[in-house]
């Protein structure tokens, strides 16, 4: 009995051996967990394992791959087998960037398995355990860079058939073996062209590749920390690469070998010198990506509410009251007509629905197009910003009485003028949407920005449901019976107010002349000016011949004049060639932040001199955005900050259309400005910040930056 027990105890521990080799615990060098594993429960004689390293790298901590790019050193492994037990070379996953300052170096973050090659001998005999044994010397860095080492061994069973898989370790084993990058067929040539290295790349692999970035083998053949610019082709692609070490100073190598990382796959290469193959560029660069935003996540449901109540807020911003207070003065005539005052509602929204949806279809219709464009487009136009600035004059001069708006110069009938009053209410409610369209962004980004992704129908939608939250105050007011009731009857303080709210138009008008003065500089100003003149003259020869013909006199020599006149102003606006506005001097006032004109190198130039970045997407009309230059950037906090942390302050002006700029606001999911994107020392993605900014929290941001 004592010797049964015995035998069953000795076999159930060889069954246990089989099935769950024993392995040492993970070792622990102070910022990694390493330790060895294997993809089979054990190998044959004379068969192959694949045994692999497995790293768990502590957070904001990296290692590094076998070329190390500009700095560090490649995690190396010393093994010691038994007798007639051999390994390979480490099969190395796919690296990622990991910038350093002014440096780009390559490697790894998280947990990564680099799979080994283990072949046991033919003589090894079944039943029999051998012990792997592995010196790993690491280099891992964060802001500091510690070597580490640990000493590793595997236990594993020698079987005499097949073995089977490891439940825990053959699943992510494979993965790793299947990721890593292999030869694929590509076709490579690679030549120096006027100081830049022209990767060029064609294979089925390739086509239709929008992201791609290339890791040498070598670590001097180009200079990392450089942006690597990609040009698409109908059969591949070409990067433009900056030449390093080998190509300036020593001796060019005759290939180029290294991984070609596509995003989501990655392939072994080696590019000869010589002329790129066909099919490699012609296609430009790939279109911008949106990054991940807050909006990315919503559905059309979400984003019609988000809509509806960023319509409603959208009534407080200081371009829409002018209108609205035009608006007013119309409601406040027909508050004890509750008829009319309906139908002014009605047309008013009608007008504010009609006008987000057209500039909506356009913005989409242009956008399928391929040229990039925003929320905001029409004031990016000078003769659209002068244009309108001269209707907010005219509404103005009437309001003032200089001219009526409504009185026939034939004496048509009342039935006439009530359907002039309803097509007021539809056109107030149309110009306040043109002139209210900038100041969605602050509100409506994530929203717009994600609308502008979906098809038509959905995008339109959402827009429809901004419109219904800009209309729904005046819309519903005109329908409440007891807000109505509390307006006082319409009487002599009418003309009054009327007059009072001419100011506002005249402000309206100003800021549009300043825009104008931004966008196309001192003799667009001179022009707009003029015709600001000539539209008053023919402000006050309409009134004069209204006024005469309410005294018997025949006006229509003066009412032809003051027409005539008051095209010729528009005229003057809407034909000039605008010239851009001539840029104001680049050395910055004393206590203010220097700055820059934005552009993707002004970007990575900064990063790679080791500087955080700080990037104000802006424009002129976009009250937001110069709200926050003077509450945020023009303060002496802000200055300190900027100067203390060394960081670079870039300003992405779209007052006029610029498709680069557009292009990055839709690759951030926006629509419009403004946008703040702060690019930290290492990190390789911007932090997005909110849209309505304080001095203390740039100053944080750029502190933040200057340690991530």
């Amino acid at each position: 009995m004592t010797r049964f027990v015995a035998r069953a105890l000795a076999a159930l521990t060889l069954a246990a051996a089989l099935a769950f080799p024993a392995m040492a615990a993970p070792v622990q060098t102070g910022h990694i967990e390493a330790e060895l594993v294997a993809r089979d429960q054990g190998v044959t004689p004379g068969g192959t394992v694949h045994v692999a390293l497995r790293q768990k790298i502590q957070k904001g901590w990296h290692t590094y791959w076998r070329n190390s790019g500009d700095s560090g050193d490649a995690t190396r492994i010393s093994w010691t087998l038994p007798a007639g037990w051999t390994t390979g070379e480490f099969v190395w996953a796919t690296p990622s960037r990991q910038p350093t300052g002014p440096l780009m170096n390559y490697g790894y973050q998280g947990e990564v398995l680099l799979p080994v090659a283990v072949t046991a001998p033919k003589s090894a005999r079944p039943g029999d355990t051998v012990t792997l044994k592995a010196a790993v010397a690491f280099l891992v860095c964060a802001d500091i860079c510690i070597p580490e080492d640990a000493l590793l061994t595997l236990e594993l069973p020698v079987v005499a058939s097949a073995p089977q898989p490891d439940a825990r370790w053959a699943g992510p084993i494979t993965k790793a073996l299947e990721a890593a990058p292999k030869p694929a067929g590509l076709t490579a040539t690679f030549v120096k062209d006027e100081g830049a290295l022209k990767l060029a790349v064609a294979g089925a692999a390739l086509k239709g590749a929008d992201d791609a970035y290339f890791y040498p083998f070598k670590s001097t053949v180009i200079d990392h920390a450089k942006p690597q610019a990609l040009e698409r082709g109908p059969e591949g692609l070409t990067l433009t690469l900056s030449p390093g070490y080998d190509f300036t100073q020593g001796a060019p190598p005759a290939a180029l070998d290294g991984v070609l990382s596509l995003g989501g796959k990655a392939y072994e290469l080696s590019a000869a010198e010589g002329p790129p193959p066909a099919g490699t560029s012609g296609l430009g660069p790939p279109p911008a990506k949106p990054a991940p935003i807050a909006g990315e996540g919503l559905g059309l449901a979400l984003a019609f509410v988000y809509a509806l109540l960023g319509g409603l807020v959208l009534n407080l911003m200081p371009c829409v009251f002018p209108i609205l207070a035009m608006k007013a003065t119309s409601l406040a005539g027909h508050a004890h007509e509750r008829s009319a005052a309906r139908a002014q509602g009605l047309a008013f929204l009608a007008g504010v629905l009609a006008t987000f949806l057209a500039l909506a279809g356009v913005l989409i219709a242009i956008r399928a197009g391929g040229s990039a464009v925003g929320w905001g487009f029409q004031l990016q136009s000078p003769v659209v910003v002068a244009g309108l600035a001269l209707l907010m004059l005219a509404v103005a001069l009437n309001l003032s009485g200089l001219f009526e708006v409504g009185t026939s110069l034939q004496g048509v009938g009342t039935g006439l003028a009530s359907r002039q009053g309803l097509a007021g209410a539809f056109f107030t409610g149309a110009l306040a949407v043109v002139v209210a369209a900038p100041c969605t962004a602050p509100f409506m980004g994530p929203a717009l920005g994600w609308a502008l992704t979906q098809s038509a129908p959905v995008a339109l939608a959402v827009f429809l449901g901004l419109g219904l939250g800009f209309a729904a105050p005046f819309t519903l007011a005109a329908f409440a019976p007891g807000l109505l009731a509390r307006l006082p009857k319409p009487g002599p303080w009418m003309e009054t107010f009327k007059k009072l709210m001419a100011f506002p138009m005249y402000g309206t008008a100003a800021w549009l002349v300043w825009v104008l003065t931004v966008q196309a500089g001192e003799m667009g100003l001179a022009r707009v000016l003029a015709a600001a003149v000539v539209l008053a003259l023919a402000a006050w020869v309409l009134g004069l011949a209204q006024r005469r013909q309410a005294t018997g006199g025949k006006p229509l020599a003066l009412a032809t004049v003051g027409a005539v006149l008051a095209i010729g102003a528009f005229v003057l606006v809407l034909v000039p060639a605008y010239g851009v506005a001539t840029s104001a001097s680049a050395e910055a006032a004393p206590g203010s932040i220097p700055e820059a004109a934005y552009s993707p190198e002004a970007v990575a130039e900064a990063r790679a001199a080791g500087k955080p970045v700080f990037v104000n997407f802006t424009a002129a009309w976009c009250v937001t955005c110069q709200v926050n230059e003077k509450v945020a950037f023009a303060t002496a906090e802000a200055a300190e900050a900027f100067t203390r942390t060394g960081a670079v302050y870039l300003k992405a002006d779209w007052t006029r259309k610029d498709a680069v700029i557009a292009a990055e606001l839709a690759r951030h999911g926006r629509a419009g400005v403004p946008l703040y994107l702060v690019y930290g020392v290492k990190s390789p993605d911007p932090v997005i910040l909110p849209q309505f900014l304080t001095p203390a929290m740039v100053a944080k941001a750029l502190d933040k930056a200057r340690s991530s």
